[in-house]
């Protein structure tokens, strides 16, 4: 920031980890610049972003070292990520660890006009903000819709048999269908068994349970859609 200047910020992922987001391992520092601000050469690994659009309200009051608010910082991220799926997992990770909610991301795009990847950051900011915490859930909303199902509830909390809260993935509750995204962390034994508890109590209850690993969302959407929609009718949905 030093070698960028006075005018020099933390943006992007370097801002949202120093406002604590976890799970990204960039090691390139981002800084964000106003566009008419001439800078030095800046060191090795140091990346500077020039924009237009940057008000007070982007800019944290009072942080050392200075950087954007949460919002822009996520929304910075997204659009200067390697990937689309880099930046759908930042603005769901945010949503997740409650750096931002409700319609933070959409009042930044708003003032964005230019904006890299402004669908994908909106449509991911809303089913996140509707409850559909990881990149996991995303897809299955994703496939939902695109075949035409009825849409779940996110993240509905029940109370499990011993009375503490678990959060459903996904929840046709009409029909009680409960559906399951598994990610990597479910193939740990006390995770593994945690689940299990947890589909046992909705089973003792009377929910159909189907539970899908995340890659088989990408790699075999037919079948998953198969036994969505077997269950579903088996509950009792006309099709």
């Amino acid at each position: 920031m030093l070698a960028a200047g006075p005018a020099a910020i933390l943006g992007g992922l370097t801002a949202a980890q120093s406002g604590g987001l976890r799970g990204f391992s960039d090691r390139v520092v981002h800084l964000l610049l106003p566009a008419s601000c001439r800078r030095a050469p800046l060191p090795q690994g140091v990346l500077a972003h020039r924009t237009t659009q940057l008000s007070d309200r982007d800019v944290v009051a009072v942080a050392q070292p200075p950087r954007t608010v949460a919002a822009r910082s996520i929304v910075d991220a997204a659009q200067w990520a390697s990937s689309d799926e880099q930046a759908r997992a930042i603005v769901a990770a945010a949503f997740q660890q409650r750096l931002v909610g409700g319609h933070d991301l959409h009042e930044v795009v708003d003032r964005m006009p230019r904006l890299r990847r402004r669908r994908l950051i909106l449509a991911t900011a809303t089913d996140a903000a509707g409850g559909a915490h990881s990149c996991g859930e995303l897809d299955f909303m994703r496939l939902v819709r695109r075949a035409g199902l009825p849409e779940p509830i996110r993240q509905k909390v029940r109370q499990d048999s011993a009375g503490r809260h678990r959060y459903l993935d996904a929840y046709f509750e009409e029909w009680q269908v409960h559906v399951e995204i598994d990610g990597g962390q479910h193939l740990d034994p006390a995770h593994a068994w945690a689940d299990m508890k947890r589909q046992n109590d909705l089973w003792v209850e009377g929910d159909r349970v189907l539970r899908f690993p995340t890659w088989a969302l990408r790699a075999h959407p037919d079948e998953v859609l198969a036994q969505l929609r077997a269950a579903l009718r088996a509950a009792g949905w006309p099709g």
